[in-house]
């Protein structure tokens, strides 16, 4: 099959894109890994399924299972139910917690398999909750259910306490409840508004600086229940900032998939181990997960330069799959999850397979290319072409 094809521009017109013909990324064998490096997995929908595909959560369990069991694989743990897996766009908690009990009994065949579950108040309508004890009751019945099946917690952001809280005081209270009761420490997770507009003003201010300094109140009166937080703010500076002022212990999960080579990376900073750099909890790693196995693999034997070889030519895929509307950017990663064969079709939970442009997902193409993440490119190719051709185009 020819490696050429005709590919849209951003301009609307059709420009010949020929592949590079460079060799795919592999995978890291045999080395464990300096950071703890969790992939936010997608789940792979049901397209055979009679539902309404707009208002039913249809998954295909095999395939999201068998997804899961490649990044475990590959040494990447999995952060399970989480936005990347459409919560809170489309997959609702009823579908998230047998997604969640799927996973972790799939992980007990697989030595060393991490498992962190997304806990939140997402079966709570925001516009339910009256005040800050609703959503405390909501995070607790998550918290119940994940527990009950043996599972670790990320105790995602909410939209209703985002929607009730007077001021940072009331994330206090809430977290501090939720907190208390944890049995083991928890991941805080911070997302930004650019990933849900329903979050503006997390943590009781609009202010970013001020806001962190509440989470990091709730940590300092909370070490021992906290293993890290991830912040996705896709804003190095201000992770760099906060990771300086953790606890000793205390992680900084990278979020930021706009720059989190030189995250990981670290700049070594500090006494702490911890405050000089940090580990990963991302989105991209769905998507990027071989490139992502090597480069840690290179990075635990110490060679920093072949990590940077090797992960830096993904930022730009990276930066464009997160590009604006950031919160669409789970199209872009089920579609390489299709490019590379990982999955039959190109349909997502929620019809959001349409939420990208043909032109978004072309350069999608041409940048995944670029980074030597097209597994399989004659099939890469192929799949191309039958998306081009429903679109009207002669491939």
């Amino acid at each position: 099959m020819s490696q050429a094809l005709k590919l849209p521009t951003s301009a609307g017109a059709l420009e010949t894109y020929r592949l590079s013909g460079a060799t795919p990324v592999q995978a890291a064998g045999g080395t464990g890994f300096n950071r703890i490096a969790y992939s936010a997995a997608h789940v792979v929908s049901d397209p055979m399924a009679a539902g309404d595909p707009w208002l039913q959560a249809c998954i295909d369990w095999d395939a999201t299972i068998a997804y899961r069991r490649r990044l475990w694989s590959l040494g990447l743990g999995v952060a399970e139910a989480m936005d990347t897996a459409q919560r809170g766009m489309g997959l609702d908690w009823p579908t998230s917690l047998e997604l969640i009990a799927r996973s972790i009994d799939a992980a007990r065949d697989v030595p060393g398999a991490l498992v962190a579950s997304g806990c939140g108040t997402d079966h709570l309508p925001p516009e339910n909750a009256r005040s800050v004890d609703d959503v405390v009751r909501a995070y607790e019945e998550q918290m119940a259910a994940i527990e009950k099946l043996g599972g670790r917690l990320i105790v995602m952001a909410s939209r209703a306490l985002a929607r009730v809280a007077r001021g940072p005081e009331d994330y206090l209270r809430v977290y501090g409840r939720i907190l208390s009761q944890a049995r083991e420490p928890v991941i805080l997770h911070w997302l930004g508004e650019m990933f849900d507009p329903a979050l503006a003003g997390y943590w009781g201010t609009s202010d970013v600086d001020r806001a962190m300094e509440t989470a990091l109140q709730v940590i300092a009166a909370n070490p021992s229940k906290v293993d890290g937080i991830k912040i996705s703010l896709l804003d190095k500076d201000k992770e760099i900032a906060m990771r300086r002022r953790l606890p000793a212990g205390v992680r900084m999960y990278t979020g930021d998939d706009f720059n989190y080579a030189e995250l990981i990376a670290g700049d070594g900073w500090g006494t702490e181990p911890t405050h000089g750099r940090s580990d990963a909890l991302l989105g991209i790693f769905d998507a990027i997960a071989p490139a992502a196995s090597a480069a840690l693999g290179e990075l635990a034997r110490g060679n920093l330069d072949r990590f940077h070889e090797i992960l830096g030519p993904t930022v730009p895929l990276s930066r464009h799959i997160f590009a604006a509307p950031t919160r669409f950017y789970k199209t872009g990663v089920v579609f390489m999850a299709w490019l590379n064969g990982h999955q039959d079709h190109f349909t997502m939970v929620g019809g959001q397979q349409s939420a990208r442009s043909l032109p978004h997902l072309s350069q999608l193409f041409r940048l995944a290319d670029a980074a030597r993440l097209l597994e399989q490119p004659e099939l890469a190719v192929r799949r191309m072409r039958s998306l081009l051709a429903v679109h009207g185009v002669d491939a």
